[in-house]
């Protein structure tokens, strides 16, 4: 059976480091959801995993940005694809679950469709997501129709963890912001209609 609905969550940081590299899931959502408006609303504060989270709400698409800190996303993600089963009465086979989260080493705003159990690459919040949520597949006979979509977040200058850390962290800036406000939305949607017509096939 092919999703009713698709809750597409991005992965990034929460105040002082929002507007830090590691955000550009959040961004790349924002600019998606700009791209679908007037027919996806704008973010709202709303309740999603027992924590208030900014929401956009719509058929088929629910964009919910993750309120926690990156490293530690898995557990809010598996309590918040739990809350969108209940809220929208829906099967587990019936909702979709994409990730949307930044992508160190690619190039910026390289937007690219990702199998949910492909490595995480270092990606600490993508590790968390797998971890939290992996468990559930079996039992609950889902999976098939969970996947991620990448956003290129560039290079550092070195390799060592004070160089990748620092530039993760560094702030997004303006021109950068808007290439991908300008850019990033259309090829998110993209990424999400090409997943939806290959699971309406499957």
């Amino acid at each position: 059976m092919a999703p009713l609905r698709y809750l597409v969550v991005s992965l990034g940081n929460q105040a002082p480091y929002y507007d830090c590299l590691h955000s550009a899931g959040h961004f790349a959502l924002a600019s998606a959801q700009k791209a679908l408006a007037p027919s996806q609303p704008r973010f709202t504060s709303q309740r999603y995993g027992k924590r208030s989270c900014l929401v956009s709400a719509a058929e088929p698409y629910i964009f919910v940005q993750s309120p926690t800190q990156m490293n530690v996303s898995g557990p809010w993600i598996s309590t918040a694809w739990r809350d969108a089963l209940s809220q929208h009465s829906l099967q587990p086979s019936e909702l979709a679950l994409v990730l949307v989260h930044d992508e160190l080493e690619a190039a910026f705003c390289t937007v690219r469709t990702r199998k949910w159990d492909a490595s995480h690459r270092g990606q600490r919040g993508v590790k968390s997501a797998q971890m939290s949520l992996n468990p559930l597949q079996k039992p609950l006979r889902v999976g098939q129709h969970w996947a991620r979509i990448s956003v290129g977040i560039g290079r550092p200058a070195g390799r060592t963890p004070e160089e990748v850390s620092a530039h993760v962290l560094r702030t997004v800036k303006s021109h950068e912001k808007e290439m991908i406000d300008a850019k990033v939305g259309s090829l998110i949607l993209r990424c999400l209609f090409e997943l939806r017509g290959e699971w309406e096939r499957s």
